[in-house]
């Protein structure tokens, strides 16, 4: 090797360093900050029915358009939930819902009917329905009928397996049957 080649590799070394230099210099890293995603759905499902069952029998259905299953609850679009579990069927249709897995509890939205075997029906715009208790409750104005009785009030609970309700402000249309002679 010569001089001159020496001084070439030289200067190539020199030009790498300042031209590492610069971009050491020049450019900043980028920092990019932690993102908590927090509640992110499992899975989501368009048109789905969910059947509960035990030994002996089916227990619940739930039925939606669509869903999003997170680790405790779903989310419930047109949600239609049937309760077997208790000595009368009940089902309760929602614009929206969300059923807690842990609590067996469904929270509903929006145009709430809810329908028993026996004829008996409760309509609120949201209601929440216990589902070891059998209880549905609504703070909302409500109606509720069976044939041609009829019961309006602002608040309501009603517990389906003992057969009882408590409201207020109610106003109640009930037919009497006529005795037969």
């Amino acid at each position: 090797m010569d001089l001159g080649d020496i001084l070439n590799i030289n200067v190539f070394f020199v030009l790498i360093t300042v031209g590492l230099f610069m971009i050491y210099i020049g450019f900043k890293p980028q920092y990019v900050t932690e993102q908590n995603f927090g509640d992110v759905p499992l899975f989501e499902l368009d048109s789905f029915i969910l059947h509960e069952l035990n030994q002996e029998k089916l227990i619940t259905i739930m039925k939606g358009s669509q869903t999003k299953r997170y680790s405790d609850r779903y989310s419930v679009t047109n949600i239609s939930y049937t309760d077997n579990s208790k000595e009368l069927l009940a089902n309760i249709r929602a614009d929206k819902g969300l059923y807690n897995d842990r609590e067996d509890v469904v929270d509903l939205l929006g145009n709430v009917i809810y329908n028993r075997e026996d004829g008996l029906v409760f309509e609120s715009d949201e209601a929440i329905y216990n589902k070891r208790t059998a209880i549905a409750k609504t703070q909302k104005d409500y109606i509720m009928y069976r044939d041609k009785n009829r019961l309006i009030g602002t608040s309501l609970v009603f517990d389906n397996a003992n057969g009882k309700v408590d409201s207020k402000n109610v106003v109640a249309k009930y037919q009497i049957k006529e005795r037969e002679l």
